[in-house]
């Protein structure tokens, strides 16, 4: 069983059904076969998105779907491990801007022991040597 982390934009997705991604990333999600898992910072930038702009959901619903969410994908936390992995590894790939937070979410999943993710955008995550980018 592979323990695989979820990026924000696959929760995004899997509740947005207009998207071309949907049906691609909704396999990934069911498939019984892995443990899922995602952060909380995934979690605040998914319900920053979602309610947010035109298409918009409540807050009511976007946590409805975060409770869905948490049935089949654990959500982990930062802790003092994750600090000094996100320590060393801003100091070792010296990232900028908004790719700290990826850095930082990478920085969780490693203290949990998971090294493969799940994201549609593998740019932000390519400089992470400690991590298996997974393709959907």
């Amino acid at each position: 069983m592979n323990k695989i982390l979820i990026d924000t934009n696959l929760l995004i997705y899997s509740v947005d059904a207009d998207s071309l991604y949907h049906h691609r990333e909704k396999n990934l999600l069911l498939d019984l076969s892995n443990e899922l898992f995602t952060t909380s910072k995934n979690i605040s930038e998914f319900l920053s998105v979602i309610t947010r702009g035109k298409t918009s959901v409540s807050m009511v619903d976007a946590i409805g779907a975060v409770d869905d969410f948490s049935r089949f994908i654990k959500i982990i936390f930062p802790d003092n491990q994750s600090q000094i992995i996100f320590r060393k590894m801003l100091l070792r790939y010296k990232p900028s801007g908004l790719l700290i937070h990826d850095f930082e979410i990478a920085a969780i999943a490693l203290s949990n022991n998971i090294t493969h993710l799940a994201t549609f955008d593998h740019s932000d995550f390519a400089l992470i040597k400690e991590l298996k980018l997974i393709k959907i």
